[in-house]
């Protein structure tokens, strides 16, 4: 891609363009000027909040997460982390949308075990089925398995959100080429969720050809979380540029910088 098309490559999700492919989460800060200071470095311009754990307004009195992350500056992502059952993932994004004035954009997650927080693919096909039926525009979480990617996006979810590696454990990510094959089958956007550990694991996920990568223990656990934050929005641009620059092939051997054909010697 021309740097003259690069100025006009953006993320869409659910119709609306965004210029950063980072989304970040609000969890594990120390305070919420911390969390809003981290957020302000990542340029993320999508954030999402659990609502099972958040203060969105159901808790009157309680510090607000809105009064720092205004929806007016940010598209706020109603998650539903912490649902091990379809049942209570549908009425929590219906909570959310009634907190968030009839807001239709909700982060679908729906967990196995507390051990491995790996999702669970049945509760999850479920969960979206009623979801998207109920008008909600869906970005999910999922395993890497191509197959049940597929099956989510057939079901009218707007995007494919494969893990990584596990929840929070920085692993960065574990099978790169099935995250490449859902990539290369998708018809949504694919953005990588969970797992990501550091700036080189958030550029690689962008190198695969994803459309961006969500993260939040990677940033909320370093040392100096607004740091990590910057450096993450600049691998996730290094990353893109690469993937639309086309790598050089990789060979076994050497091949030499300076040509030697047509020389003289």
């Amino acid at each position: 891609m021309s740097t003259e098309n690069q100025s006009h490559d953006r993320l869409i999700i659910a119709g609306k363009e965004y210029h950063s492919r980072l989304l970040v989460g609000t969890g594990k800060y120390k305070d919420m000027d911390e969390t809003a200071r981290a957020i302000e470095a990542s340029g993320a311009e999508i954030v999402t909040v659990a609502v099972r754990r958040t203060n969105l307004g159901q808790n009157p009195g309680e510090p607000n997460i809105l009064d720092v992350l205004s929806p007016e500056r940010y598209t706020i992502l109603p998650n539903t982390a912490g649902c091990y059952d379809a049942e209570t993932a549908v009425r929590t994004c219906r909570l959310a949308r009634e907190l968030l004035d009839g807001h239709n954009l909700v982060k679908l997650e729906v967990l196995g075990d507390e051990k491995t927080l790996f999702p669970d693919v049945m509760a999850t096909l479920k969960a979206a089925e009623e979801l998207v039926k109920d008008g909600f525009d869906v970005m999910v979480y999922t395993n890497d398995d191509p197959i049940v990617a597929r099956e989510l996006e057939a079901i009218g979810c707007i995007a494919v959100m494969p893990l990584a590696a596990p929840i929070g454990s920085g692993l960065g990510i574990r099978n790169p080429l099935n995250i490449l094959t859902i990539v290369e089958n998708a018809k949504v956007p694919v953005l990588v969720d969970a797992g990501v550990g550091t700036a080189s694991d958030a550029a690689e996920a962008m190198e695969l050809g994803c459309d961006g990568v969500l993260m939040n223990t990677a940033i909320a656990a370093a040392k100096d979380p607004v740091l990590m934050a910057s450096a993450m929005r600049k691998a996730i641009e290094a990353g893109r540029e690469a993937f639309q620059a086309g790598r050089m092939p990789a060979k076994r051997f050497a091949s030499a910088s300076s040509p030697i054909e047509g020389l003289f010697f």
